[in-house]
């Protein structure tokens, strides 16, 4: 019995792992972590950090508005944008995790409906789609804001944050 409970697990993760391209953790290792461990590596591994540094580059650009120089008027083109933008994540991340909860619940039987679970799978990554595309749509409408001059500024900004964020090479390290 508890063989096939195994291999119906084994087979969860399969399809998982074929619908979504990405390497999933075992089971058993999933259930040893939370959802939000769960979520930020896959978060990290289908590239979701991109939609935090766009909002990490809505943040920079109010927070260093004076650095860049924006003006008035182009702050008040980018607050609400930027407020949207917040709005949506938040929401984002509610309809994710509620999304997630279905799925876990379609499985928390022995013998799950597959389809169902396919169809639980399948609507988190439209909703994560959904998003990814509104979060693009923000950053074209906040660029339309920015003259070309600012616009260098903020990726100049944006590498040197992303510099900061790596580990210095042993290469770099021996040169200290």
């Amino acid at each position: 019995m508890k063989t096939i409970y195994r291999l119906s697990l084994m087979l969860v993760a399969v399809v998982a792992l074929l619908m979504t391209g990405v390497p999933v953790p075992a089971f058993s290792q999933m259930t040893d972590m939370s959802m939000k461990e769960h979520r930020e590596g896959h978060e990290h591994m289908m590239g979701m950090g991109h939609m935090d540094k766009m909002g990490e580059m809505m943040d920079m650009c109010i927070e260093h508005a004076d650095n860049m120089g924006l003006t008035d008027d182009q702050m008040m083109k980018i607050k609400p944008i930027h407020r949207e933008m917040q709005k949506k994540q938040a929401q984002f991340k509610a309809d994710q995790k509620i999304a997630e909860i279905e799925l876990m619940e379609i499985m928390d039987v022995k013998d799950f409906d597959l389809e169902k679970a396919e169809s639980a799978v399948k609507k988190i990554e439209e909703i994560k789609t959904v998003h990814h595309l509104e979060m693009l749509k923000a950053m074209k409408e906040i660029r339309t804001v920015l003259t070309e001059e600012q616009f260098k500024n903020m990726k100049k900004k944006m590498m040197t944050m992303k510099m900061g964020e790596k580990k210095p090479s042993k290469r770099m390290m021996k040169k200290q």
